[in-house]
Protein backbone atom coordinates (compact mmCIF):
# COMPACT_ATOMS: atom_id res chain seq x y z
CA UNK A 1 0.00 0.00 0.00
CA UNK A 2 1.16 3.69 -1.28
CA UNK A 3 0.11 6.29 1.50
CA UNK A 4 0.37 10.11 0.32
CA UNK A 5 -0.97 12.75 -2.21
CA UNK A 6 -2.41 11.51 -5.22
CA UNK A 7 -3.29 13.23 -8.54
CA UNK A 8 -7.05 13.18 -8.95
CA UNK A 9 -6.30 11.53 -12.64
CA UNK A 10 -4.46 8.65 -10.78
CA UNK A 11 -7.06 8.50 -7.83
CA UNK A 12 -10.07 5.96 -8.90
CA UNK A 13 -10.08 3.49 -6.39
CA UNK A 14 -7.90 4.84 -3.64
CA UNK A 15 -9.19 5.32 -0.13
CA UNK A 16 -9.44 8.69 0.71
CA UNK A 17 -7.42 9.21 4.34
CA UNK A 18 -9.70 12.64 5.23
CA UNK A 19 -12.99 13.61 4.54
CA UNK A 20 -12.78 15.63 0.82
CA UNK A 21 -15.77 17.85 0.00
CA UNK A 22 -16.68 18.58 -3.92
CA UNK A 23 -19.37 21.56 -4.11
CA UNK A 24 -22.26 20.55 -2.18
CA UNK A 25 -21.19 16.57 -2.00
CA UNK A 26 -19.01 14.76 0.97
CA UNK A 27 -16.83 12.30 1.07
CA UNK A 28 -15.89 10.52 4.06
CA UNK A 29 -12.63 9.12 5.67
CA UNK A 30 -11.75 6.11 4.23
CA UNK A 31 -14.73 6.09 1.09
CA UNK A 32 -13.13 4.25 -2.02
CA UNK A 33 -13.16 6.72 -4.74
CA UNK A 34 -14.85 5.81 -7.75
CA UNK A 35 -15.14 7.26 -11.56
CA UNK A 36 -18.09 9.25 -11.04
CA UNK A 37 -16.23 10.25 -7.71
CA UNK A 38 -13.08 11.43 -9.30
CA UNK A 39 -15.31 13.85 -12.21
CA UNK A 40 -17.03 14.98 -9.55
CA UNK A 41 -13.17 16.30 -7.34
CA UNK A 42 -12.41 17.46 -10.75
CA UNK A 43 -15.46 19.52 -11.68
CA UNK A 44 -14.75 21.40 -7.80
CA UNK A 45 -11.21 22.10 -8.88
CA UNK A 46 -9.55 19.36 -6.41
CA UNK A 47 -6.15 18.44 -8.39
CA UNK A 48 -5.00 15.70 -5.68
CA UNK A 49 -6.13 14.41 -2.77
CA UNK A 50 -4.54 12.35 0.15
CA UNK A 51 -5.10 8.78 0.13
CA UNK A 52 -4.33 5.06 0.26
CA UNK A 53 -3.37 3.16 -2.92
CA UNK A 54 -3.86 -0.76 -2.23
CA UNK A 55 -1.63 -3.65 -4.09
CA UNK A 56 -2.80 -6.07 -5.51
CA UNK A 57 -1.88 -8.34 -2.77
CA UNK A 58 -3.40 -6.19 0.00
CA UNK A 59 -6.44 -6.59 1.83
CA UNK A 60 -8.46 -3.83 2.87
CA UNK A 61 -9.21 -2.48 6.45
CA UNK A 62 -12.25 -4.46 6.87
CA UNK A 63 -11.37 -7.60 4.80
CA UNK A 64 -8.39 -7.49 7.21
CA UNK A 65 -10.18 -7.74 10.56
CA UNK A 66 -12.94 -9.73 9.02
CA UNK A 67 -10.28 -12.50 8.17
CA UNK A 68 -8.43 -12.34 11.78
CA UNK A 69 -11.34 -12.31 13.79
CA UNK A 70 -12.70 -15.25 11.65
CA UNK A 71 -9.57 -17.45 12.39
CA UNK A 72 -10.12 -16.73 16.44
CA UNK A 73 -11.62 -19.72 18.56
CA UNK A 74 -13.54 -18.60 21.23
CA UNK A 75 -16.59 -19.37 23.40
CA UNK A 76 -19.51 -17.54 24.55
CA UNK A 77 -18.52 -14.45 22.11
CA UNK A 78 -20.51 -13.15 19.14
CA UNK A 79 -18.31 -11.65 16.26
CA UNK A 80 -19.77 -8.59 14.77
CA UNK A 81 -19.53 -7.51 11.31
CA UNK A 82 -15.93 -5.27 10.47
CA UNK A 83 -16.65 -1.30 9.97
CA UNK A 84 -13.80 0.97 10.04
CA UNK A 85 -11.00 -1.57 10.20
CA UNK A 86 -12.74 -2.66 13.28
CA UNK A 87 -14.26 -5.94 14.58
CA UNK A 88 -15.94 -5.77 17.89
CA UNK A 89 -16.12 -8.77 20.13
CA UNK A 90 -19.21 -9.31 22.87
CA UNK A 91 -20.12 -11.52 25.09
CA UNK A 92 -23.42 -14.08 24.52
CA UNK A 93 -23.19 -14.60 28.07
CA UNK A 94 -22.68 -12.91 31.77
CA UNK A 95 -19.75 -14.28 33.02
CA UNK A 96 -16.05 -14.28 33.41
CA UNK A 97 -13.53 -13.42 30.63
CA UNK A 98 -10.48 -15.36 30.14
CA UNK A 99 -7.82 -14.96 27.53
CA UNK A 100 -4.18 -16.51 26.17
CA UNK A 101 -2.59 -13.25 26.76
CA UNK A 102 0.42 -15.30 25.37
CA UNK A 103 -1.29 -15.31 22.04
CA UNK A 104 -2.83 -11.55 22.35
CA UNK A 105 0.95 -10.50 23.05
CA UNK A 106 2.56 -12.32 19.53
CA UNK A 107 -0.53 -11.45 17.26
CA UNK A 108 0.31 -7.60 18.69
CA UNK A 109 3.88 -8.41 18.24
CA UNK A 110 3.89 -9.24 14.74
CA UNK A 111 2.73 -5.79 13.21
CA UNK A 112 1.93 -2.09 14.76
CA UNK A 113 -0.66 -2.59 11.52
CA UNK A 114 -2.81 -5.11 13.45
CA UNK A 115 -4.28 -4.74 16.72
CA UNK A 116 -6.00 -6.38 19.53
CA UNK A 117 -7.28 -5.39 22.65
CA UNK A 118 -9.72 -7.12 25.43
CA UNK A 119 -10.55 -6.90 28.96
CA UNK A 120 -8.43 -7.93 31.49
CA UNK A 121 -8.02 -11.74 32.44
CA UNK A 122 -11.22 -12.95 34.87
CA UNK A 123 -12.80 -9.42 34.60
CA UNK A 124 -16.70 -9.94 35.24
CA UNK A 125 -19.08 -9.32 32.26
CA UNK A 126 -22.69 -8.73 31.32
CA UNK A 127 -24.23 -10.31 27.95
CA UNK A 128 -23.44 -7.75 25.56
CA UNK A 129 -20.89 -6.18 26.71
CA UNK A 130 -17.86 -5.76 24.24
CA UNK A 131 -15.00 -7.88 25.68
CA UNK A 132 -12.09 -7.75 22.75
CA UNK A 133 -11.72 -5.33 19.26
CA UNK A 134 -9.15 -6.24 16.61
CA UNK A 135 -8.43 -3.20 15.01
CA UNK A 136 -6.49 -2.37 11.33
CA UNK A 137 -4.48 0.78 11.72
CA UNK A 138 -3.91 1.76 7.84
CA UNK A 139 -6.74 1.67 5.25
CA UNK A 140 -5.33 -1.98 3.98
CA UNK A 141 -2.76 -4.45 4.83
CA UNK A 142 -0.53 -7.01 3.16
CA UNK A 143 -2.29 -10.49 2.97
CA UNK A 144 1.08 -12.08 4.16
CA UNK A 145 0.82 -10.11 7.25
CA UNK A 146 -2.74 -11.26 7.85
CA UNK A 147 -1.54 -14.70 7.41
CA UNK A 148 0.74 -14.87 9.86
CA UNK A 149 -1.80 -13.63 12.16
CA UNK A 150 -3.84 -15.96 10.87
CA UNK A 151 -1.41 -18.84 11.86
CA UNK A 152 -1.19 -17.70 15.43
CA UNK A 153 -4.95 -18.17 15.83
CA UNK A 154 -4.98 -21.81 14.87
CA UNK A 155 -4.67 -24.25 17.39
CA UNK A 156 -6.04 -23.43 20.79
CA UNK A 157 -8.72 -21.32 22.07
CA UNK A 158 -7.77 -17.02 22.32
CA UNK A 159 -10.56 -15.74 24.81
CA UNK A 160 -13.73 -17.11 26.26
CA UNK A 161 -16.63 -15.85 28.48
CA UNK A 162 -17.38 -18.26 31.03
CA UNK A 163 -20.87 -18.23 32.01
CA UNK A 164 -21.80 -17.77 35.33
CA UNK A 165 -24.15 -20.52 36.82
CA UNK A 166 -26.98 -20.67 38.94
CA UNK A 167 -25.60 -22.21 41.95
CA UNK A 168 -27.22 -22.73 45.41
CA UNK A 169 -25.23 -21.91 48.53
CA UNK A 170 -25.37 -22.04 52.56
CA UNK A 171 -24.38 -19.43 55.03
CA UNK A 172 -23.39 -19.81 58.11
CA UNK A 173 -23.05 -16.65 60.65
CA UNK A 174 -21.29 -16.83 63.68
CA UNK A 175 -22.20 -14.74 66.59
CA UNK A 176 -20.73 -13.43 69.76
CA UNK A 177 -21.98 -11.43 72.75
CA UNK A 178 -22.78 -8.30 71.32
CA UNK A 179 -23.14 -8.79 67.66
CA UNK A 180 -27.14 -7.26 66.80
CA UNK A 181 -29.31 -9.33 64.81
CA UNK A 182 -29.79 -6.62 62.27
CA UNK A 183 -26.25 -6.67 61.32
CA UNK A 184 -26.73 -10.66 60.54
CA UNK A 185 -29.79 -9.65 58.40
CA UNK A 186 -28.07 -7.34 56.65
CA UNK A 187 -25.63 -9.31 55.55
CA UNK A 188 -28.13 -11.87 54.07
CA UNK A 189 -29.59 -9.24 51.91
CA UNK A 190 -26.33 -8.24 50.74
CA UNK A 191 -25.24 -11.81 49.84
CA UNK A 192 -28.59 -12.45 48.18
CA UNK A 193 -28.38 -9.59 46.10
CA UNK A 194 -24.69 -10.90 45.31
CA UNK A 195 -26.30 -14.17 44.22
CA UNK A 196 -28.97 -12.37 42.24
CA UNK A 197 -25.94 -11.17 39.73
CA UNK A 198 -25.06 -14.90 38.81
CA UNK A 199 -28.89 -16.03 39.07
CA UNK A 200 -27.87 -17.89 42.23
CA UNK A 201 -30.09 -18.94 44.96
CA UNK A 202 -29.44 -18.30 48.58
CA UNK A 203 -31.25 -21.76 50.46
CA UNK A 204 -30.77 -21.84 54.05
CA UNK A 205 -28.81 -20.30 57.10
CA UNK A 206 -27.39 -21.39 60.21
CA UNK A 207 -26.32 -19.14 63.31
CA UNK A 208 -24.11 -20.84 65.41
CA UNK A 209 -21.75 -19.75 68.53
CA UNK A 210 -18.25 -18.62 67.06
CA UNK A 211 -16.59 -22.11 67.86
CA UNK A 212 -14.86 -24.85 65.88
CA UNK A 213 -17.54 -27.76 66.34
CA UNK A 214 -20.42 -26.12 65.63
CA UNK A 215 -19.35 -24.32 62.46
CA UNK A 216 -18.11 -27.99 61.39
CA UNK A 217 -21.52 -29.32 62.08
CA UNK A 218 -23.11 -26.94 60.21
CA UNK A 219 -20.82 -26.71 57.38
CA UNK A 220 -21.17 -30.47 57.19
CA UNK A 221 -24.91 -30.01 56.40
CA UNK A 222 -25.20 -27.20 54.07
CA UNK A 223 -22.86 -28.98 51.77
CA UNK A 224 -24.53 -31.82 51.41
CA UNK A 225 -27.37 -29.96 49.96
CA UNK A 226 -25.26 -26.87 48.28
CA UNK A 227 -23.16 -26.78 45.75
CA UNK A 228 -21.00 -23.98 48.27
CA UNK A 229 -21.44 -22.73 51.86
CA UNK A 230 -20.19 -19.35 52.67
CA UNK A 231 -19.36 -18.53 56.53
CA UNK A 232 -18.98 -15.37 57.84
CA UNK A 233 -17.56 -15.40 60.68
CA UNK A 234 -18.29 -12.59 64.14
CA UNK A 235 -14.24 -12.16 64.53
CA UNK A 236 -12.09 -11.75 61.49
CA UNK A 237 -9.50 -14.40 60.95
CA UNK A 238 -6.70 -13.65 63.14
CA UNK A 239 -4.26 -17.05 62.63
CA UNK A 240 -4.58 -19.81 60.02
CA UNK A 241 -5.86 -22.00 63.16
CA UNK A 242 -8.48 -19.73 63.99
CA UNK A 243 -12.19 -20.93 64.23
CA UNK A 244 -13.27 -21.08 60.47
CA UNK A 245 -9.79 -22.91 58.81
CA UNK A 246 -9.95 -25.02 61.76
CA UNK A 247 -13.95 -25.36 60.99
CA UNK A 248 -13.42 -26.65 57.49
CA UNK A 249 -10.29 -29.37 58.70
CA UNK A 250 -12.91 -30.42 61.47
CA UNK A 251 -15.78 -31.40 59.14
CA UNK A 252 -13.19 -33.15 56.97
CA UNK A 253 -12.19 -30.69 54.43
CA UNK A 254 -9.10 -28.98 53.48
CA UNK A 255 -8.13 -25.19 53.32
CA UNK A 256 -7.21 -24.28 49.80
CA UNK A 257 -5.44 -20.81 51.23
CA UNK A 258 -5.73 -18.85 53.95
CA UNK A 259 -5.28 -15.22 53.51
CA UNK A 260 -5.17 -13.48 50.23
CA UNK A 261 -3.66 -9.90 48.85
CA UNK A 262 -6.48 -8.22 48.03
CA UNK A 263 -7.20 -5.29 50.12
CA UNK A 264 -10.59 -5.20 51.13
CA UNK A 265 -10.76 -8.57 51.16
CA UNK A 266 -7.45 -9.97 53.08
CA UNK A 267 -8.98 -11.72 55.41
CA UNK A 268 -10.55 -14.80 52.97
CA UNK A 269 -10.65 -18.61 53.63
CA UNK A 270 -10.63 -20.93 50.92
CA UNK A 271 -11.33 -24.73 51.83
CA UNK A 272 -13.28 -27.33 50.12
CA UNK A 273 -15.65 -30.49 51.46
CA UNK A 274 -16.88 -32.81 49.61
CA UNK A 275 -15.88 -31.65 46.18
CA UNK A 276 -17.88 -28.32 47.46
CA UNK A 277 -16.28 -24.90 47.74
CA UNK A 278 -16.27 -23.20 51.17
CA UNK A 279 -15.24 -19.58 51.28
CA UNK A 280 -14.65 -17.98 54.21
CA UNK A 281 -15.91 -14.17 53.79
CA UNK A 282 -13.63 -11.21 55.07
CA UNK A 283 -15.42 -9.07 57.77
CA UNK A 284 -16.07 -6.27 54.13
CA UNK A 285 -18.07 -8.51 52.53
CA UNK A 286 -20.51 -7.81 54.59
CA UNK A 287 -20.58 -4.67 52.49
CA UNK A 288 -21.72 -4.82 48.75
CA UNK A 289 -18.74 -2.26 47.44
CA UNK A 290 -16.10 -4.65 45.35
CA UNK A 291 -13.34 -6.40 47.48
CA UNK A 292 -11.57 -9.86 47.19
CA UNK A 293 -14.51 -12.10 47.93
CA UNK A 294 -16.32 -10.90 44.30
CA UNK A 295 -13.08 -11.85 43.01
CA UNK A 296 -13.21 -15.41 43.84
CA UNK A 297 -16.86 -15.63 43.80
CA UNK A 298 -17.21 -14.29 40.45
CA UNK A 299 -14.63 -17.67 39.06
CA UNK A 300 -16.26 -19.85 41.13
CA UNK A 301 -19.48 -19.48 39.76
CA UNK A 302 -17.99 -19.22 36.68
CA UNK A 303 -16.71 -22.65 36.93
CA UNK A 304 -13.03 -21.56 36.90
CA UNK A 305 -10.62 -23.48 39.51
CA UNK A 306 -9.22 -21.06 41.97
CA UNK A 307 -6.15 -22.23 43.33
CA UNK A 308 -3.81 -20.77 46.35
CA UNK A 309 -1.29 -19.85 42.75
CA UNK A 310 -4.59 -18.09 41.40
CA UNK A 311 -5.06 -16.21 45.02
CA UNK A 312 -1.51 -15.80 45.78
CA UNK A 313 -1.61 -13.72 41.91
CA UNK A 314 -3.90 -11.30 43.17
CA UNK A 315 -1.96 -8.61 44.37
CA UNK A 316 -1.12 -6.56 41.39
CA UNK A 317 -4.41 -4.64 41.11
CA UNK A 318 -5.30 -6.05 44.58
CA UNK A 319 -5.20 -2.58 46.26
CA UNK A 320 -9.03 -1.83 45.78
CA UNK A 321 -11.13 1.22 47.10
CA UNK A 322 -11.75 2.48 50.27
CA UNK A 323 -14.37 1.59 52.49
CA UNK A 324 -14.40 4.37 55.12
CA UNK A 325 -16.17 2.35 58.19
CA UNK A 326 -13.28 -0.17 58.32
CA UNK A 327 -10.54 0.13 61.21
CA UNK A 328 -7.49 2.01 60.42
CA UNK A 329 -8.84 3.46 57.24
CA UNK A 330 -5.83 4.34 54.59
CA UNK A 331 -5.48 7.93 54.10
CA UNK A 332 -7.55 9.99 51.34
CA UNK A 333 -6.51 11.51 48.55
CA UNK A 334 -7.00 15.31 49.19
CA UNK A 335 -10.33 15.95 47.00
CA UNK A 336 -11.82 19.40 46.50
CA UNK A 337 -15.22 20.49 48.09
CA UNK A 338 -18.58 19.14 46.38
CA UNK A 339 -19.77 22.51 46.12
CA UNK A 340 -16.66 23.40 44.30
CA UNK A 341 -16.31 20.58 41.86
CA UNK A 342 -16.55 21.79 38.33
CA UNK A 343 -18.70 19.96 35.75
CA UNK A 344 -18.24 21.03 31.68
CA UNK A 345 -21.46 20.06 29.97
CA UNK A 346 -20.83 18.66 26.08
CA UNK A 347 -23.76 19.28 24.04
CA UNK A 348 -23.66 16.95 20.63
CA UNK A 349 -25.20 18.84 18.12
CA UNK A 350 -23.65 17.89 15.18
CA UNK A 351 -25.84 15.17 13.49
CA UNK A 352 -27.17 14.94 10.17
CA UNK A 353 -30.98 14.25 11.61
CA UNK A 354 -31.01 11.47 8.47
CA UNK A 355 -34.43 9.74 9.77
CA UNK A 356 -35.95 13.09 9.34
CA UNK A 357 -35.54 12.56 5.50
CA UNK A 358 -34.07 15.88 5.02
CA UNK A 359 -34.87 18.98 7.82
CA UNK A 360 -31.95 19.26 10.77
CA UNK A 361 -34.48 18.55 13.98
CA UNK A 362 -32.07 20.72 15.99
CA UNK A 363 -33.58 23.92 14.25
CA UNK A 364 -37.05 22.54 14.77
CA UNK A 365 -39.16 25.06 16.67
CA UNK A 366 -40.44 24.16 20.36
CA UNK A 367 -42.80 27.36 21.37
CA UNK A 368 -41.13 29.57 18.50
CA UNK A 369 -37.45 28.50 19.94
CA UNK A 370 -34.84 26.39 17.90
CA UNK A 371 -34.65 22.95 19.67
CA UNK A 372 -30.62 23.54 20.20
CA UNK A 373 -31.22 26.91 21.37
CA UNK A 374 -33.76 25.93 23.67
CA UNK A 375 -31.24 22.72 25.14
CA UNK A 376 -28.19 25.39 25.27
CA UNK A 377 -30.12 27.75 27.59
CA UNK A 378 -31.11 25.18 29.88
CA UNK A 379 -27.35 23.96 29.82
CA UNK A 380 -26.01 27.59 30.35
CA UNK A 381 -29.15 28.17 33.29
CA UNK A 382 -27.71 24.55 35.08
CA UNK A 383 -24.72 24.42 37.46
CA UNK A 384 -22.38 23.24 35.16
CA UNK A 385 -19.17 25.86 35.01
CA UNK A 386 -19.39 25.79 30.85
CA UNK A 387 -21.26 24.45 28.47
CA UNK A 388 -19.40 23.40 25.15
CA UNK A 389 -21.31 22.87 21.53
CA UNK A 390 -20.00 20.42 18.75
CA UNK A 391 -21.39 21.50 15.50
CA UNK A 392 -20.71 19.71 12.54
CA UNK A 393 -23.95 19.35 9.99
CA UNK A 394 -25.27 22.35 8.86
CA UNK A 395 -22.49 23.72 11.46
CA UNK A 396 -23.36 27.69 10.72
CA UNK A 397 -27.24 26.65 10.73
CA UNK A 398 -26.90 25.96 14.14
CA UNK A 399 -24.32 28.67 15.14
CA UNK A 400 -26.66 30.94 14.13
CA UNK A 401 -29.11 29.69 15.91
CA UNK A 402 -27.32 30.01 19.04
CA UNK A 403 -26.28 33.45 18.16
CA UNK A 404 -25.57 35.76 21.59
CA UNK A 405 -25.17 32.65 23.66
CA UNK A 406 -22.41 31.94 26.03
CA UNK A 407 -21.56 28.65 24.71
CA UNK A 408 -17.71 27.44 23.62
CA UNK A 409 -17.98 26.18 20.37
CA UNK A 410 -15.93 23.21 18.55
CA UNK A 411 -16.43 22.08 14.71
CA UNK A 412 -16.45 17.97 14.29
CA UNK A 413 -15.23 17.43 10.53
CA UNK A 414 -15.51 13.97 10.76
CA UNK A 415 -19.30 14.20 12.48
CA UNK A 416 -20.63 12.39 9.44
CA UNK A 417 -18.26 9.01 10.97
CA UNK A 418 -20.49 8.69 14.11
CA UNK A 419 -20.98 9.47 17.68
CA UNK A 420 -17.70 8.85 18.43
CA UNK A 421 -16.07 11.40 16.76
CA UNK A 422 -18.50 14.37 18.02
CA UNK A 423 -17.80 12.66 21.79
CA UNK A 424 -14.03 13.08 21.25
CA UNK A 425 -14.08 16.63 20.12
CA UNK A 426 -16.01 18.16 22.93
CA UNK A 427 -14.17 16.10 25.26
CA UNK A 428 -11.22 17.11 24.51
CA UNK A 429 -12.61 21.02 24.76
CA UNK A 430 -13.76 20.06 28.38
CA UNK A 431 -11.14 22.07 31.04
CA UNK A 432 -8.33 21.05 32.45
CA UNK A 433 -9.75 21.63 36.27
CA UNK A 434 -13.50 20.05 35.36
CA UNK A 435 -14.08 17.03 37.64
CA UNK A 436 -16.42 15.73 34.87
CA UNK A 437 -18.22 16.17 31.77
CA UNK A 438 -22.20 16.08 31.60
CA UNK A 439 -22.68 14.69 27.72
CA UNK A 440 -26.10 16.31 26.79
CA UNK A 441 -27.81 15.36 23.49
CA UNK A 442 -29.36 18.21 21.31
CA UNK A 443 -32.46 16.12 20.74
CA UNK A 444 -34.14 16.04 24.18
CA UNK A 445 -36.67 18.58 24.57
CA UNK A 446 -37.50 16.96 27.94
CA UNK A 447 -34.37 17.40 29.44
CA UNK A 448 -34.93 20.95 32.24
CA UNK A 449 -32.03 22.61 34.02
CA UNK A 450 -32.74 21.50 37.15
CA UNK A 451 -32.27 17.41 35.96
CA UNK A 452 -29.24 18.67 34.58
CA UNK A 453 -28.51 20.03 38.43
CA UNK A 454 -29.66 16.91 39.97
CA UNK A 455 -27.33 14.60 37.71
CA UNK A 456 -24.51 17.33 39.17
CA UNK A 457 -25.45 17.17 42.34
CA UNK A 458 -25.13 12.99 42.31
CA UNK A 459 -21.94 13.11 40.59
CA UNK A 460 -20.40 15.52 43.40
CA UNK A 461 -21.99 13.97 46.69
CA UNK A 462 -20.18 10.51 44.95
CA UNK A 463 -17.19 12.47 44.95
CA UNK A 464 -16.81 12.99 41.45
CA UNK A 465 -15.86 9.33 40.70
CA UNK A 466 -18.76 7.88 39.32
CA UNK A 467 -20.52 7.35 35.79
CA UNK A 468 -24.00 9.55 36.49
CA UNK A 469 -26.60 8.56 34.27
CA UNK A 470 -30.21 9.84 33.70
CA UNK A 471 -33.05 7.36 34.43
CA UNK A 472 -36.79 6.66 33.82
CA UNK A 473 -38.85 4.32 35.50
CA UNK A 474 -35.71 2.46 36.13
CA UNK A 475 -34.71 2.67 32.85
CA UNK A 476 -31.03 4.32 31.90
CA UNK A 477 -31.32 7.12 29.37
CA UNK A 478 -29.33 10.41 28.71
CA UNK A 479 -27.61 12.63 29.63
CA UNK A 480 -24.71 11.08 31.11
CA UNK A 481 -21.93 12.29 33.12
CA UNK A 482 -18.13 11.25 32.71
CA UNK A 483 -15.88 11.46 35.14
CA UNK A 484 -12.41 12.58 34.32
CA UNK A 485 -11.24 9.44 34.82
CA UNK A 486 -12.83 7.94 31.59
CA UNK A 487 -11.96 11.01 29.10
CA UNK A 488 -8.93 8.57 28.00
CA UNK A 489 -10.84 5.74 26.92
CA UNK A 490 -13.06 8.43 25.45
CA UNK A 491 -10.39 9.16 23.03
CA UNK A 492 -10.17 5.53 21.70
CA UNK A 493 -13.87 5.51 20.90
CA UNK A 494 -14.50 4.91 17.14
CA UNK A 495 -17.70 4.61 14.84
CA UNK A 496 -21.49 5.12 16.16
CA UNK A 497 -19.57 4.17 19.65
CA UNK A 498 -20.66 6.75 22.55
CA UNK A 499 -20.71 6.85 26.67
CA UNK A 500 -22.87 3.47 26.69
CA UNK A 501 -20.20 1.47 25.64
CA UNK A 502 -17.81 3.25 28.22
CA UNK A 503 -20.06 2.83 30.91
CA UNK A 504 -20.65 -1.01 30.32
CA UNK A 505 -16.94 -1.52 29.64
CA UNK A 506 -14.65 0.56 32.32
CA UNK A 507 -16.37 -1.02 35.37
CA UNK A 508 -16.76 2.35 37.68
CA UNK A 509 -19.98 2.27 39.87
CA UNK A 510 -23.26 3.63 37.95
CA UNK A 511 -25.60 6.14 40.11
CA UNK A 512 -28.96 6.33 38.32
CA UNK A 513 -31.06 9.68 38.75
CA UNK A 514 -34.68 9.09 37.89
CA UNK A 515 -35.30 12.62 36.44
CA UNK A 516 -38.56 11.39 34.80
CA UNK A 517 -40.06 10.90 30.68
CA UNK A 518 -37.49 13.07 29.77
CA UNK A 519 -34.82 10.95 30.17
CA UNK A 520 -35.59 8.51 27.43
CA UNK A 521 -37.78 11.20 24.73
CA UNK A 522 -35.58 12.08 21.87
CA UNK A 523 -36.49 12.74 18.50
CA UNK A 524 -34.88 11.18 16.01
CA UNK A 525 -38.14 10.95 14.21
CA UNK A 526 -40.86 13.43 12.25
CA UNK A 527 -43.45 11.50 14.64
CA UNK A 528 -41.69 11.73 17.57
CA UNK A 529 -40.74 15.41 17.33
CA UNK A 530 -43.86 16.33 16.37
CA UNK A 531 -45.53 14.62 19.31
CA UNK A 532 -43.24 16.29 21.82
CA UNK A 533 -44.96 19.56 20.61
CA UNK A 534 -41.80 20.17 17.62
CA UNK A 535 -42.32 22.54 14.36
CA UNK A 536 -40.05 21.38 11.90
CA UNK A 537 -38.44 24.04 9.59
CA UNK A 538 -36.94 23.56 5.71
Amino acid sequence: MKFGPVPIDEAEGAVLAHATTAGEKRFRKAHRLSRDDIAALKAAGVGEVVAAVLAEDDLDEDAAADRIAAAMRHCNIEVKPAATGRVNLHAEASGVFTVDAAMIDAINAVDPAVTIATLAQHAPVEKGQMVATVKIIPFAVAASLVDSVVRICAGREIFAVNAYRPVTVGVIQTMLPGVKPSVLDKTLRVTEARLARFGGRLTAERRTPHEVAPVAAAATQLARDNDMVVIFGASAMSDFADVVPAAIERAGGTVVRAGMPVDPGNLLVLGTLDGKRIVGAPGCARSPKENGFDWVLDRLVAGLEVTAGDIAGMGVGGLLMEIPTRPQPREPAPQPARSAMKVDIVLLAAGRSSRMGGPNKLLALFDGEPLVRRTAGRALASKAAATIVVTGHQRERVRSALGGLGVTFVDNPDFADGLASSLKAGIAKVAPDAAGALIVLGDMPGVSSKDLDSLIDAFRRAGGRSVVRASYQGKRGNPVLLPRSLFAAVAQLEGDTGARHLVEAEGLDVIDVEIGQGASIDVDTREALEGAGGVLQD
